[in-house]
């Protein structure tokens, strides 16, 4: 029989940590950063952007926190696992991945074309397999466990209504059932593989079109929370996610939308 270890671990602090998000320097990623930076973790933010992967921790880097920005194409591969090298050869392990990686094109279903298809799964579902790959072959050789966890949709496993989301639902959906697949063959290494999957999220990219009362209402109709998300509320469970207190949660899906999908 497994032996079982009572002694809980309240710990939300992740003191000691090295955490690589990938796209972490976006509306949603940015947030999340930093709030992983104040839990105490060493942060290095990636992304095809190297300049506001950078900007975003010289900002950390000001208010006291351990940060680096680097580029990253995370639809490369090889950048991919020449980047974990580096960071593990630096700081010893990479005990966080956040993947807040994705591409979408709003096509209608009828004017799909293969290109803009193959284009939202290469930069949606790729860098997920690859990263977490990368990621887990350096987790499992310093034998200390870890936390992967990706930012996914609402529309993993919803449709939208009168939108033109066939490439990035099935994109979306295709990475949900992959973390799964990595957590269970990651669990034997006390790697941990979960999702995060926010419904609307009210960001500065769409705060002014919400200004208008019509917008909103109608953005909020069937949130039984009655508001959209915040950053803020997609970060925490981020932040929960990657800490002592989820050692036992993996494969799993957090829908953060207020109830909505519990409507539908």
């Amino acid at each position: 029989m497994q032996n079982v270890v009572t002694r809980a671990d309240h710990s939300m602090s992740l003191h000691g940590k090295l955490a690589l998000v990938v796209g972490g320097y976006g509306a949603i990623g940015a947030t999340i950063s930093e709030t992983l930076a104040a839990a105490g973790a060493t942060i290095v933010v990636a992304g095809r952007n190297a300049d506001q992967a950078r900007a975003l921790t010289d900002q950390l880097k000001d208010k006291g926190y351990d940060a680096e920005g680097r580029e990253l194409d995370a639809s490369n591969v090889a950048a991919i696992r020449e980047l974990s090298t580096l960071l593990v050869q630096h700081y010893g392990s990479i005990d966080v991945l956040v993947n807040c990686v994705g591409f979408n094109k709003e096509q209608k279903m009828l004017e799909v074309t293969e290109e803009a298809f193959d284009q939202v799964y290469a930069r949606t579902v790729r860098p997920g397999m690859f990263l977490s790959q990368a990621v887990a072959a350096h987790q499992i050789a310093a034998g200390k466990g870890g936390s992967q966890i990706h930012l996914l949709s609402i529309g993993s496993s919803l449709a939208f209504r009168e939108r033109g989301y066939s490439s990035f639902c099935a994109a979306k959906g295709g990475l949900a059932t992959l973390l799964k697949q990595h957590a269970t063959e990651l669990a034997p290494h006390g790697i941990t593989v979960n999702g995060i999957a926010p419904g609307r999220v009210r960001t500065h990219k769409n705060d002014k079109a919400l200004e208008n009362p019509v917008a909103l209402h109608r953005a909020i109709a069937d949130v039984p929370l009655g508001r959209l998300a915040t950053p803020v509320d997609v970060a925490g469970a981020v932040h929960f996610l990657a800490s002592a207190l989820s050692r036992f949660v993996t494969g799993q899906i957090l829908y953060i939308d207020g109830g909505l999908s519990a409507c539908r």
